[in-house]
Order: C-alpha cells, then structure tokens, then sequence
C-alpha cells in the first residue's frame, strides 16, 4: 500500500498525462499480477470493480469522525487543515500520528474494505476504518481515504489507468478499453492483457455500459453540417435509462441503470414486469418519462411526456407506493438496443440497430401486448418522413396484476434531409411538451460514454448549467432551520471552483430531504455554513453572466435559480470553466 501511496503522490506532482501514464505503467509492471489487478482498481479511485454492487457507504461525517478520533486534535484545528487542502485524504495524511512502518499489503485493504461493505450499521463500519487508519502511515492514510471518498484527485482518470495497462504490458489500447467496457472491472483487465487474452473478455449482461451522448447545437443549420439525412426524435424531459433484460435461467429478469450506472430498478417496480415479455435477450437504451396518457385521444397517438418536476417524485425511493405508482405513472421510451440475443450491437450502425430494435418491440400473438394495429409501430429510420409531425409510436402496454401498468414505447423516429424539416419537427416537439430534438446520424456507431457530434441536441431554451454543490447555508425567515442556500461550483480542469449561489427552485420537501442529506455528509461547519462533499449535481438556469472577483471561476450569474436535482448525473458530469466562457461569450458579443 506504501508504494502505490508514493507512486500516487509522484502523479500528483506532474501535470502531463504521458508522465502519470509512464509512473503508473512502471508500478503496475514491477508488482505480481495479483497485487497489480487490485492496484489498477485503487487507481481509477475505486474500492471494488465497477460492475460489482458491493458499496462501503462510508459518508463524509463518518469518515471525518475516525479521522478527529485518531488525531487527538480539534474540530477547529481539523477545519484549519481542511482549509489548506480541501480534501480528507490530505487531512488524514497531516493530522494522523507518523507510524515508522507500514505492514499494509494492498491485498489487506482490499479484504478490509470487503469487510466495512458487509457491515451493518456506522458502528461497524467505523470500527473497522478506525482499525484500518491505525495500521496505516500518514501517506497510506491519505490514499486509502480518497479511494472511500471516491476521488483520489491527483489526474489520473480512469482512462489513464487504462492507458498505463496497455503501456505496462504493450498491448493495443483500443483492446484494452474495450475490455474494461464489456467486463466493467480494471483488475480482470489487467490480467488478461498480461496473459495477453483481451481478446477473451466477454460482456457481462447486468453490468451497465456507458451511454452514448449527443453534443448540444444552437440551429438546424449547424446540425446539418455535421451529417444529412438525418434521424430525428423527440428529447424528453425524463431520466435516461439502461434496461437489461435476461430470458436465461431467471426468465424475464430486468434490472435498470441510471445514466450514472447506478441500479434504479426499484424506482420503478412497474416497468420489470413491463418488459420481461420480450422474447429475447436484450439491453435497452431509453428515457424514462412521467406519462399522461389520457391525452392519447387528443394528440392521435399513446399519450404524452410530463415535465420532470412530476417524475421526480418517484426518484430515489426504495419503496414506491401503488397510490404513487398511480399517481406518476411512468413511460419507458426506447430509441437503442445494445445487444441482443446474444450479440453485442455496438459496433453496428443506428440504421441496424432500428430495424433490430424496430423487431424486437413488434409485438406477437404469444405477447401480452396491447395491440395496436400494423400500423402503429415505427418504420425504419430511413422509410421514416418529416412530414408527419406526429410520427407513429410503437406501445407494449403489459397488465402487472393489481398494479398499474407501466407503457413501453419505440420512440417515435422521423426523417430529416433540409432545415425545413428539422424546424417543422421541433416546432411539433415542443407543442407536444417535449424538450426538443436528438438529431442523430444513421450510420454512427454507439460509442459509450462519448460526446461526439453524431449525436446532436437542439433545445434553444434559457442558458443553464450543471453545477456541483460545494457548500450550504441555513436559510431565513420559514427556512429557519433548513439548508437551502447553496453555493455551486464548475470544473476548472482537476478542480471546482464556486460561480454562484441559489436558494430558489426545489420544493420545501426536497429541501428537508436534502438537509438530512447534507448533514450527514458535511465536510467542516462555520456557524451557519457547511462546507460539504461535492456530490450533488444541480441544473441551474440564469438571465445572464458577468465578469467577477468574488467567485474562483472568475464569473457570477446573474438571477441564477435551481431548475432541478440532477440525481442521474456525477459531479464529474458537471459542466467546466470552458463552457461558461463560452455562454458569455455568445451573451456578450454574439
């Protein structure tokens, strides 16, 4: 564990990627290949694989807890330490008492953070870390903390660990991301590309894939540019959604993942039973939606989406009630297949994964479907015309008994070829209540977790970001107790630096629930702040940005409010410093 701690601080110190790439490659090389595997793991700032669900649910309070307890020193002498580094890894590193040897194999923390993940209780859980951190010098200290944390904030993304996989053991990256994609674990990566088998990596069914994502435009013109004849379909306002769909020794097995790869399946009790009648195996890439559809006789169609703030009732829950079920009744609208029986469909162009995708939602005489004529199912993408602005819909409406039924749709897929087009769409997608258009190329290839420009989004609303909570303040007047003045940050390369404060948006019940979360997840506490762990991300929109010494990103906004918690999204995927000087530029010269 020293070495990979010293090897660790070595990345820290240089901020060239080829440099970390090469100290981690080396430390990879000189260890067996069974210390190496749990080492890669450590590096991408993990406790366990990615596809394992296991969980060490060690918050921030927690963590500083043992930290204080094993130091002897101060909340205030603590807060001053935390002050200077802004992270508890480094906390732990200068507070904790100087140990003269580190008999900590990486094999041991390994064991240990398997044993606080089956503990039961913060008592447990606390125990064992104290145990841990008193074994461990400073140095190992900082890591091991960082990698509860999450985030070992030294460069070094997952990306680069691969990277030094391929280096270490000269196999062709490309292999050896493809590899950690379809397995979703760096250590049985790296033994393969040491037994030089990446060949051998097979997907694992219930191990999420990244999504792909479309890369906003600002006009029909510009999307134009980038590829014609295009696909088009409506964005909703929901939470996209992965559903994988097993008919092997568990028939109809369904489990749904967020677009942060956490499972969500028991949001959604309903949609399971929605999709185990598919005839084959599968994994479905799609958009879960509130849904009205008693508006199906007016709009000549299956119903419509219903804006977020209704879907968001049933985010998060682990129990969800029938009444509620009733109340927020749900769509899952499809637009991808990934795989299906037994084939991966990456590597395969959107124009055949719709007519996959287009074969598999027909519904069967032997399906409990509720059938809607031959002529309700969506035709081919490149059969498909912009005329109609209401293009048809194919449903699987499934009876859950003594529930209510969740609806799947294909979503509704539309042809475009002129700007003329692409306007007459968007005009009809915002009349449907919709967000506006994902306008996709019909020969990309699905590309998880990239943002390229074959698939495009085009909304034109009032300029938003999405911003990470740093820190929180008790409010006044009926707030008086609560926490609901936020301060939010963006990224600045490896860092996030503050641009704003907002204390308008979420309901008084979000706000409660979000106060028991920040209070159990703080950080260190002046008075009526709380500086707390950066982990929620919000959607934040405002009337115009300025120039500002007050803030470190060097901007302010202006009248920022809170649009919504975006829950399916990572810190990581909130927006950078980048893209706020690109929305003054456009607001102040364009």
């Amino acid at each position: 564990m020293l070495r990979l701690a010293q090897t660790c601080d070595a990345v820290a110190a240089t901020t060239k990627k080829l440099e970390k790439t090469a100290l981690v490659a080396t430390y990879l090389r000189s260890l067996p290949v069974s210390e190496a595997s749990i080492a890669a793991i450590f590096l991408s700032g993990r406790p366990f694989p990615a596809y394992q669900e296991a969980s060490l649910q060690i918050g921030g309070a927690l963590l500083w807890r043992v930290i204080s307890d094993l130091s002897g020193k101060s909340e205030l002498e603590l807060t001053e330490i935390y002050r200077k580094h802004g992270d508890a890894g480094s906390v732990a590193a200068e507070a904790l008492p100087e140990r003269r040897e580190s008999g900590l194999s990486l094999a041991a923390v390994h064991s240990v953070f398997s044993e606080i993940a089956s503990a039961r209780g913060p008592a447990a859980k606390g125990a064992l870390l104290r145990a841990l951190l008193e074994r461990a010098t400073p140095v190992e200290a900082k890591y091991i903390v960082k990698i509860i944390s999450g985030d070992l904030r030294i460069g070094l993304k997952e990306s680069l660990v691969e990277e030094a996989i391929a280096r270490a053991f000269e196999t062709p990256l490309d292999q050896v991301k493809r590899a950690n994609m379809l397995l979703g674990d760096l250590g049985e990566t790296l033994r393969l590309a040491s037994a030089g088998k990446l060949a051998d990596a097979r997907f694992r069914l219930f191990h999420p894939i990244d999504f792909m994502l479309a890369s906003p435009v600002e006009s029909s013109e510009e999307a134009l540019s980038y590829f014609e004849n295009a696909s088009v379909e409506d964005k909703y306002d929901g939470i996209r959604a992965q559903t994988h769909i097993s008919q092997g020794e568990v028939r109809g097995e369904v489990r749904i993942f967020s677009r942060t790869r956490d499972e969500i399946t028991e949001s959604f009790p309903e949609l399971p039973a929605a999709l185990a009648s598919l005839p084959k195996d599968a994994i479905l890439d799609g958009e879960i939606v509130a849904w009205n559809s008693t508006s199906a006789s007016n709009s000549g169609g299956t119903g419509r989406a219903l804006p977020f703030s209704t879907l968001q009732q049933r985010l998060g829950r682990k129990k969800v009630s029938v009444k509620l079920m009733r109340d927020v009744p749900i769509a899952y609208v499809v637009f991808d297949v990934l795989y299906a029986d037994g084939e991966l469909l990456l590597d395969r162009p959107l124009r055949d994964r719709a007519r996959i995708l287009d074969e598999l939602m027909m519904p069967t005489e032997t399906s409990a479907t509720a059938h809607l004529g031959t002529d309700a199912f969506v035709r081919p993408v490149e059969q498909s015309s912009a005329a109609s602005t209401q293009p048809s819909q194919a449903l699987l409406a499934f009876a859950v008994p003594d529930s209510p039924t969740a609806t799947v749709l294909r979503a509704p897929v539309a042809n475009a070829r002129s700007v003329e087009d692409l306007e007459t769409l968007f005009t009809a997608a915002r009349e449907r209540g919709n967000e506006g258009l994902v306008i996709k190329d019909p020969d990309s290839l699905y590309t998880p977790g990239r943002r390229g420009k074959s698939w495009l989004k085009m909304k034109r609303e009032l300029a938003t970001l999405d911003v990470v909570v740093t820190a929180v303040e008790y409010g006044h007047g009926k707030r008086i107790g609560v926490l609901s003045d936020y301060t939010f940050a963006v990224w600045d390369d490896e860092r996030l630096v503050n641009i704003g404060k907002a204390y308008s948006g979420l309901t008084d019940v979000e706000i409660a629930e979000m106060t028991q979360w920040f209070l159990g997840h703080k950080i260190s506490e002046q008075g009526l702040r709380l500086e707390v762990e950066p982990k929620i991300v919000l959607e934040v929109a405002f009337n115009n940005m300025m120039r500002s010494a007050r803030h470190e990103s060097g901007y302010a906004l202006r009248f920022p409010r809170i649009v919504r918690l975006r829950s399916d999204k990572l810190p990581e995927d909130a927006d950078t410093i980048e893209t706020v000087k690109e929305i003054f530029e456009q607001q102040h010269h364009g």
